[in-house]
């Protein structure tokens, strides 16, 4: 019994070559834009309160952009647990940057997506619903300072 199989055209050929050629370099342009993106930025803020000044640089993702598109703001700072501070923001994020992400270490800033509050940690943390906006530059021994607080946050 013999089986009678199609040819294959010079196009289909050509295309298929090009596939192969294209596909594994568009897979390759899309690693450079990974939505849970931990690189540093030019976005940088300052954060203000009881008379102190910690800046901070955010990092490249939709969640850290989507932040950074509301400042100013004028929010209020709180103790919370025995390892951060947090500021509930005025509305949700974009929760595109999400995703696990590792090394958690103090001074970090992070968005809290179930109460879509802000997380600047002071001390160590792991929590599952977390998504990393940034990285504390200077001044971060203010968020050791206890009290709730009137806080204002702009861009540098």
């Amino acid at each position: 019994m013999t089986i009678d199989r199609p040819k294959l055209s010079r196009r289909t050929l050509l295309g298929a070559a090009l596939a192969t050629a294209v596909l594994p370099r568009a897979a390759r342009s899309q690693q450079g834009r990974d939505p849970a993106s931990q690189e540093p930025t030019d976005m940088r803020i300052r954060m203000i309160f009881n008379g102190r000044t910690m800046t901070a640089t955010l990092y490249g993702n939709p969640s850290a952009r989507d932040f950074f598109s509301m400042l100013p703001l004028d929010l209020t700072i709180d103790d919370y647990a025995h390892n951060e501070k947090i500021a509930y923001l005025p509305r949700k994020l974009t929760e595109e940057g999400s995703g696990p992400f590792a090394n958690e270490r103090p001074y970090d800033l992070c968005y809290f997506m179930p109460w879509g509050n802000l997380a600047m940690f002071y001390d160590e943390y792991r929590h599952p619903g977390l998504i990393r906006l940034g990285r504390f530059d200077e001044g971060e021994e203010a968020l050791h300072i206890s009290g709730k607080l009137p806080l204002r946050i702009e861009r540098i």
